[in-house]
């Protein structure tokens, strides 16, 4: 009887459908040689280099963060069997994000009826500290977390910091449109008058938010390693992400009760910030 030596087609492979092909076989996959100093030079100076990037794929994974986030990261997988990472090379993802709070804080700052030297600083604050200082410390978090404590093999693949960071901007996504745009249809007529209406449609605008954040970095950390079904992902336990959640609807039902308007704070936190 003879034996076929040649690698087993993809098609042979359980997946889950994706809009995305597949690469064509995994002996394509080599294993990299780039540092991850290399890495982040190598994105960071594709940052201006706008003809080089997939906008469409971009606002492709943004539509799909809202209706089916797990295709998202399916396809982030497969990119370590074409370029040899997980995390994004294309930071089309990030200038469209950063576009997208731009537009939105100011379209916010409008709303709350500040002057336009107030807006300034409030688009500066929102960008710099909110997203970006706040990114670069719960990416550095999770990441140490989940290197130290969830991986399977403490002698095997680690997470790579710059998709750990990939993960905090995919499910930033959801909670800033929810919290910065479309509140704003409704800031004036609804969420900042009070009463019990008010404040619960606001507080469930944030329960929403908080929920696709979790439940995104969830599928992010957990899928993390996986290209087929049938592959182990490189960590475990990644369940942990989601433990906030029944502290998170108990504080949901407290604020309600207790009247506690969680858009009205913030719209106070955040005008006691730029005066």
């Amino acid at each position: 009887m003879k034996y076929s030596t040649s690698p087993t087609p993809m098609s042979n492979y359980p997946r889950s459908t994706s809009p995305l092909p597949a690469p064509a076989n995994y002996s394509n996959y080599q294993p990299t040689t780039a540092s991850a100093a290399a890495k982040r030079y190598k994105y960071i100076r594709r940052l201006y280099k706008f003809n080089q990037m997939d906008f469409e794929f971009a606002a492709w994974q943004m539509v799909y963060l809202f209706v089916a986030p797990q295709k998202v990261f399916r396809n982030c997988n497969y990119r370590k069997h074409t370029k040899s990472q997980f995390a994004r090379d294309d930071p089309a993802f990030l200038v469209l994000l950063s576009v997208w709070l731009l537009l939105s804080s100011i379209c916010f700052g409008l709303a709350m009826n500040m002057t336009a030297a107030n807006v300034v600083v409030f688009v500066i604050f929102v960008v710099f500290v909110d997203f970006i200082g706040a990114g670069l410390l719960v990416s550095t978090i999770f990441w140490y977390v989940s290197n130290k404590y969830l991986r399977r093999d403490p002698d095997g693949p680690d997470v790579e910091w710059g998709y750990a960071f990939d993960v905090h901007i995919n499910a930033f996504f959801p909670p800033l449109s929810l919290l910065h745009c479309f509140q704003i249809v409704l800031f004036n007529s609804l969420l900042f008058h009070g009463g019990f209406l008010s404040c619960l449609v606001s507080n469930t605008f944030w329960l929403a938010s908080i929920i696709y954040y979790l439940y995104i970095t969830f599928l992010g950390y957990s899928s993390y390693g996986k290209v087929c079904d049938n592959d182990v992902p490189v960590l475990q336990n990644a369940r942990v992400f989601l433990l906030p959640l029944p502290l998170l609807f108990i504080t949901y039902f407290v604020t309600i009760l207790m009247d506690w308007n969680l858009s009205s704070m913030l719209m106070y936190f955040y005008k006691m910030r730029v005066i």
